[in-house]
């Protein structure tokens, strides 16, 4: 598997995280990955709360900066 598929796999795998907690919004999933290490991962995790993008971000803090966002639906 090439690096972006197993970052991308990863992020549909947090994005089932929220299958039974999100609707009617989709279930996403987000990684951050900087020098081909994740710094932050997050998912959606109920209606009206922040969504996945977020989550990782504030996981990744400062390693963002200059990083790769692999999210399974595009960002907001």
């Amino acid at each position: 598997m090439e690096h972006d598929e197993v970052f991308l796999a990863r992020a549909f795998e947090l994005a089932r995280c929220g299958r039974f907690t999100t609707a009617p919004n989709p279930n996403v999933g987000c990684v951050i990955v900087l020098d081909g290490r994740i710094v932050g991962e997050g998912y959606h995790q109920r209606a009206g709360e922040p969504h996945a993008e977020v989550y990782a971000l504030r996981r990744a803090g400062g390693a963002a900066r200059g990083a790769t966002a692999y999210v399974t639906l595009e960002p907001c």
